[in-house]
């Protein structure tokens, strides 16, 4: 509790230095008020006493009522209610309003002591303090060395009591220091939480919010994003009727990443919705939406790989065209376990005028299985060697497949290239499966084998 004064000065009459906002604000920040005491400010204190031979040594920080003693040496032990006294009866603060340092060898007849009532009350004989700063430059308080008799304090034990007081305010500095960064770790982490959430939402909102079966076939899908987290990646695919019977299915994949990787997608995505139901080809698709690329051209020169298919249900499957764009080749498993190439010629989009694309026509029947997939899969490294996944490992994980439906096809690919490369792959890995259910056949909701 504070103790009443019985001096003369009154808590009004202290200097206006004692009240400023920002020097109150200064002290509070600093977290030291109403807290027990700590090793390093006690030890710095008990130095002070031994280096000035006096028996009682104070840290102190001072608010608008009263003298904190952070750190009390030569007092014994003190509760937190104890170690403090009233602001007017504290010599702490003259060393507020000075911000200097506040010498007296005798500290009864010291004019600038006069009115305190602690100098009588604690049987101060001489007092020697020193400001205390906060890393904004307010005065907090004092390092202070109190001795009960009168005595003179030497130009030695000025300077190294000084020494003591700066090396005090830098220890606070450096936890104010700490304090902030521990802040700002926060506000960091809070920061690249948000980034990734609303990376994750602009990812899922390029990609379809579900896959639409065309009758007599099944399909999934899978996307696994690159290690990058907060970055939105250009992997995208997409499966949607067009006109009459047919159907479109289109997956790409565009270079770099972040928000332009994401403005070129989400062309991609709606320019192909738009213009596949005007055309049969998707060789015409896909130079439509090289042309928009190249109308939207920046000079960063990214560019878009994509796989397109056009097809429709005939009497004992499906048939259609199918364009390349740069990308990896289409694979078709055969019931029989055969993999077979779809390629056609063609370039990346948006960096040529002409990006020379044809078609090439496919066909699947009954236990056929279509895979569309980016460079994500077959460039996933081994973590140890370095050496990628692989066409070869591709082909032989889809031969193995069986009669997996397209869902448990997925899976086992995915699960493949993750086990290889690690869960968290280098590139995005983006899977489109199509697969015609031999007769009697649950529907693409089976357990695959």
């Amino acid at each position: 509790m504070t103790k009443r004064s019985t001096a003369a000065k009154r808590l009004a009459d202290l200097p206006s230095a004692v009240f400023d906002p920002a020097r109150l604000a200064a002290v509070r920040a600093t977290g030291l008020l109403d807290t027990g005491p700590e090793e390093v400010f006690d030890d710095f204190a008990r130095l002070a006493a031994a280096v000035s031979g006096a028996p009682r040594a104070f840290v102190t920080v001072l608010d608008e009522r009263r003298s904190y003693w952070k750190s009390v040496i030569g007092a014994g032990e003190l509760s937190i209610e104890e170690r403090q006294n009233c602001a007017e009866d504290s010599v702490c603060h003259v060393v507020v309003a000075t911000d200097a340092p506040v010498i007296a060898h005798d500290a009864v007849n010291d004019p600038r002591l006069a009115g305190i009532g602690g100098i009588t009350r604690l049987g101060v004989g001489a007092w020697a303090g020193f400001p205390i700063h906060a890393p904004g430059g307010e005065v907090l308080g004092s390092l202070c060395v109190v001795d009960s008799v009168p005595r003179t304090w030497t130009p030695l034990h000025v300077e190294t009591l000084a020494t003591l007081a700066r090396a005090i305010s830098t220890e606070i500095r450096l936890r104010d220091a700490l304090a902030r960064s521990e802040r700002q770790m926060v506000t960091l982490r809070d920061a690249a939480d948000t980034a990734a959430a609303l990376a994750h939402s602009l990812q899922e909102s390029l990609l379809p919010p579900m896959l639409l079966s065309p009758p007599g076939l099944e399909v999934d899908a899978a996307y696994v994003p690159a290690e990058r987290g907060v970055s939105v990646l250009g992997d995208f695919y997409d499966l949607f009727p067009t006109s009459g019977p047919r159907w479109c299915a289109v997956l790409g994949d565009v270079s770099g990443h972040g928000v332009d990787a994401a403005k070129i997608t989400a062309l991609a995505r709606y320019t192909t919705r738009a213009d596949a139901p005007r055309h049969n080809s998707p060789s015409q698709v896909l130079a439509q939406l090289n042309a928009a690329m190249l109308a939207q051209r920046k000079p960063d020169g990214q560019f878009l790989t994509a796989i397109c298919a056009i097809f429709r249900p005939e009497q004992d499957g499906f048939t259609g065209l199918l364009c390349t764009a740069g990308h990896p080749s289409a694979l078709i498993r055969r019931p029989d376990g055969r993999v077979r190439e779809v390629r056609s010629t063609g370039t990346v989009l948006g960096l040529f005028p002409d990006a020379g694309l044809t078609n090439v026509r496919f066909s699947l029947t009954a236990g056929d299985t279509l895979l569309f997939y980016t460079d994500g899969v077959t460039e996933a490294p081994d973590p140890r060697t370095g050496e990628t996944f692989g066409e070869e490992r591709l082909r032989h994980r889809l031969a193995g497949c069986g009669q997996m439906s397209a869902s448990a096809v997925v899976t086992r690919i995915q699960e493949a290239v993750l086990a290889y490369g690690g869960p968290e792959p280098r590139d995005d890995v983006a899977l489109l499966a199509l697969r015609v259910p031999t007769p009697g056949e649950l529907d693409p909701g089976r357990s695959g084998a």
